[in-house]
């Protein structure tokens, strides 16, 4: 009886001890699996953020202006260019403000076209004008062969203008340009010409009648000088009416270097 009870108590004990170790060995596998698992997370999350981390500044182009993508070298040059050309061309800028009146008329700018407006009584006046390819030199260039670099005259803005003189309803309309110095008369010293001439109803349709101011009599033209003159329009008004579309042409093509400058470096 005994020898049977150790017999059978050895047997349970030893299957007892055969669990035990199949447990331990069932936990050391898991707690390996769960280590290979956690190992393999580390490096794929690792890769993950090697390769979604955003590059500083990789796509920027290395001149520093802060733009994206690489500039080519035609580019480069036209920017380099722009930049001293803007600098030069504000250091030569004699008016850095635009007036907001010229002698009592009052300025209105639209882009590249000027109004300028009068009135007195029940008389308006007014005054337009396009700044665009009106720069010229003001006398010819110095080519002495002495000089390493001819000497350009001051680039000046001579627009043509046109003058409308309104009334009630009726509006006499006289278009006027500078007169250049070989077109000056013998014992004339006008500064402008009238080029055309037109008197209309309401606003100016395509179907009015004009004439122009080189057929029309000599005598009639000369009192249409003095009409203008009376009305304030002289040579000095002109002169004036020049220097402010110079200015205001000279700070419009400033901006137009500075818009060229801003679009080349892709800002």
């Amino acid at each position: 009886m005994n020898s049977l009870f150790k017999a059978a108590l050895r047997v349970n004990l030893r299957s007892v001890l055969n669990a035990g170790k199949n447990i331990s060995s069932v936990t050391a596998i898991k707690q390996q699996q769960c280590l290979s698992r956690n190992f393999s997370y580390m490096c794929m999350s690792n890769y993950q953020q090697s390769n979604s981390t955003p590059k500083t500044n990789s796509n920027l182009c290395s001149c520093g202006c802060g733009s994206r993508g690489a500039h080519t070298k035609a580019e480069k040059d036209l920017v380099e260019f722009l930049t001293e050309e803007i600098v030069a061309e504000r250091k030569a800028q004699k008016a850095k403000t635009i007036p907001t009146e010229i002698d009592g008329f009052k300025a209105k700018l639209n882009g590249a076209e000027v109004t300028l407006t009068k009135t007195t009584g029940d008389e308006t006046i007014k005054i337009h004008f396009n700044v665009n390819h009106t720069v010229d030199t003001d006398t010819e260039a110095d080519m002495s062969p002495e000089m390493d670099k001819p000497q350009i005259g001051e680039l000046k803005s001579k627009p043509t203008f046109k003058v409308d003189l309104v009334h009630d309803d009726t509006t006499v309309s006289l278009v006027c340009s500078f007169v250049t110095a070989d077109q000056q008369e013998d014992g004339y010293n006008d500064v402008f010409g009238i080029d055309e001439v037109s008197i209309y109803n309401g606003d100016w349709k395509e179907n009015v009648y004009s004439v122009s101011g080189e057929v029309i009599d000599s005598y009639l033209y000369d009192l249409l000088l003095n009409y203008l003159d009376e009305k304030g329009i002289t040579n000095e008004f002109a002169e004036k009416l020049s220097e402010y579309s110079t200015a205001y042409e000279h700070s419009a093509y400033i901006s137009l270097l500075e818009g060229l400058s801003k679009f080349a470096s892709g800002k």
